[in-house]
């Protein structure tokens, strides 16, 4: 027989100031799991930062600690845990280490929050509050979430100077290009270049633009497909920090899809001389653009690029329009 499921909160209206006191124990020291948590995930490549979000973990381990010993005077040895989920009213937030990815913007808005919904708690908890003593602890605790944000950007000037924000900043730009760009990159260039011999092929042997079209969407779309899913399961980032494999499948995709239907739609033009002369300058375009990108973000020489890229596109190229005249 299974057990019933208890989904019945508190209402906060209803707690004691011996419950709220248990209630603001676990949630400092939540609290200070998770900007602990916060700093282990970012301390790879973005340590300067990661230190302010220690000194933020110790400040809610000290905050516990007199909440623990008032508690005790009061209450005795005996702390129930009570967690914020079992009082109505405070927000459900997705848990840190579910979040794939997790930037320091991201880190820095989730703090903000937390502090401001523990500043009102603690608020709210003084006004009910009947024993004095309890009453000022209270209010001493939200004074000092209040400050918080300070506290960050105090701690912010003391550890993250100009050099090391250069650094965070350039390590940020390196995880964009491993994450997002060199996957979209891939894909981009597949599209570009492995669609162009098939497509100039069933050109040249058609002769006929919507024929063409056909043949390119077909082959974009499809490419697109096996090129994201392929890429989504090359594997899931864990180990090798290339990101959510989702966020690379879907940017494989689409820019391989994207790539193959850049010289395709130019066959939407009836006129079979001019579409082909349109397709084969997006043809140019797309590989100059492909080379500036990998110049741009994946830090290859500009001459190299063109060389690897544009002259093998044109290579491509030149495979696709001998096979299809023949």
């Amino acid at each position: 027989m299974a057990l019933p499921r208890l989904t019945a909160k508190k209402k906060f209206s209803e707690l004691t100031e011996q419950e709220i006191l248990a209630l603001a124990i676990s949630g400092e020291e939540d609290d200070a799991r998770i900007y602990m948590s916060i700093a282990s995930r970012l301390q790879e490549n973005f340590p300067h930062s990661a230190r302010v979000f220690m000194e933020m973990a110790q400040e809610e381990l000290e905050h516990k600690r007199r909440l623990e010993e008032l508690y005790k005077r009061k209450f005795g040895d005996i702390i129930p845990l009570i967690r914020k989920e079992d009082v109505a009213g405070f927000v459900r937030h997705a848990a840190e280490w579910l979040l794939p990815e997790f930037d320091i913007e991201r880190a820095r808005r989730l703090a903000l929050v937390m502090e401001l919904e523990t500043y009102r708690f603690y608020r709210r908890a003084a006004q009910r509050a009947k024993d004095p003593e309890v009453g000022k602890l209270l209010e001493w605790l939200a004074e000092q979430e209040r400050h918080h944000e300070s506290l960050a950007a105090k701690l912010e000037l003391e550890y993250v100077d100009a050099d090391a924000r250069l650094e965070e900043q350039e390590a940020a730009r390196r995880l964009f290009a491993l994450q997002v760009v060199q996957p979209g990159l891939m894909g981009l260039m597949d599209g570009a270049v492995s669609s162009v011999a098939p497509i100039f092929a069933a050109a040249i042997a058609t002769q006929d633009s919507w024929q063409t079209f056909l043949v390119g969407a077909a082959m974009s779309v499809g490419s697109g497909i096996s090129m994201g899913i392929a890429e989504a399961m090359s594997d899931d980032g864990e180990l090798t920090g290339r990101g959510h494999p989702m966020i690379r499948g879907l940017s494989s995709g689409i820019m391989t899809t994207l790539g193959g239907l850049g010289f395709t739609w130019p066959f939407l033009i009836p006129d079979f001389r001019t579409a082909f002369i349109v397709a084969l300058v997006m043809v140019v375009l797309e590989l100059l653009l492909i080379a500036w990108i990998r110049y741009r973000f994946m830090d290859t020489p500009f001459s190299r690029a063109m060389l690897q890229i544009v002259v093998g596109g044109l290579v491509v190229l030149a495979v696709g329009l001998f096979i299809g005249g023949a």
